[in-house]
């Protein structure tokens, strides 16, 4: 019987989710199909379908899982009192460059970004007037910045990109 966490389950979806990312470097989202990550893995579909209910059901499943991932990157960060979380966070990036690829492909409703912003930090330094558009204008000009770095391959350093950060942000 493949009852949810069984070690043959999990296998199979860990098959699937690995031909997923694969096929994701190379193809758009709508292009992929379940004959196609059914043939790659030699799984039947039937065992796709036990466990998503199309491709769009499995890019929001690995979209979730690698914002578990992500998250749990600073789940102990102190963001009152850290100064490091930045290269951290360009570090893990760099030594992750698919898995963030990944991520962007499947924010294809851009709701899912990445941010290590801390909400009540911004109101602390800004105030509660208009804090949720200086919030909004951080994340997604932070995000621009992750992307274009991955673009290019990511050749410079996380401390240089650090930096960058620190520049637009002048410190706070």
């Amino acid at each position: 019987m493949n009852v949810k966490n069984n070690k043959r389950r999990r296998e199979s979806v860990e098959k699937i989710e690995k031909a997923f990312v694969e096929l994701l470097q190379t193809k758009e989202l709508g292009k992929i199909s379940v004959s196609e990550i059914c043939t790659m893995t030699e799984l039947n579909r039937t065992t796709f379908y036990s466990n998503y209910i199309d491709i769009y059901d499995l890019a929001d499943k690995v979209r979730n899982k690698l914002e578990g991932e992500f998250s749990s990157l600073f789940a102990d960060y102190d963001y009152m009192n850290g100064r490091d979380g930045v290269f951290k966070m360009f570090t893990h990036i760099k030594e992750n460059q698919l898995f963030y690829k990944t991520y962007f492909k499947l924010c294809y409703d851009e709701k899912h970004l990445i941010s290590i912003y801390d909400p009540h930090r911004a109101e602390k330094e800004f105030g509660t007037h208009n804090v949720k558009y200086h919030i909004e204008f951080f994340r997604n000009g932070f995000n621009a910045v992750i992307k274009l770095w991955l673009a290019g391959g990511c050749v410079e350093s996380p401390e240089e990109m650090a930096n960058v950060i620190k520049q637009e942000y002048r410190g706070r």
